[in-house]
């Protein structure tokens, strides 16, 4: 799945780690993701732990999309910074599932996010139009 994603692909995130409900990734925040204050946009935030979300909720092989996903600042992120997400599966129950992902600068949290899968029924992806 990551393969084909292009949006994460041309921001830099490079998957690390993956597999069995979890996923760790890295992305270095660019000029281009910084706002006017001077710090992480916090869409390409949410962006960078949503694709490590999807990564560890497609780990276990049918396709799962997000039903929904919140997140929390805790500290900014500046140009230059190396941000890593860690993503784990807390419980899937049925087609549902909930996945916390931290997103640290060394030992600095910088956001905290909050998944909810569903897995699909078809095993097809749908062909863009």
């Amino acid at each position: 799945m990551f393969a084909a994603d292009r949006a994460s692909r041309l921001l830099g995130i490079e998957l690390l780690e993956h597999g069995g409900g979890t996923a760790v990734l890295r992305m270095t925040v660019t000029a281009s993701m910084v706002n006017g204050h001077g710090t992480a946009h916090g869409g390409y935030l949410f962006l960078f732990a949503d694709t490590a979300f999807a990564c560890a909720c497609n780990s276990h092989g049918p396709i799962t999309v997000a039903s929904g996903a919140d997140v929390t600042f805790v500290a900014p992120a500046h140009e230059g910074d190396v941000l890593t997400a860690t993503a784990r599966e807390i419980t899937r129950f049925g087609r549902s599932g909930i996945y916390d992902v931290s997103v640290i600068r060394g030992e600095t949290v910088i956001a905290e996010f909050r998944g909810r899968s569903r897995s699909i029924r078809s095993t097809e992806s749908r062909e863009p139009q």
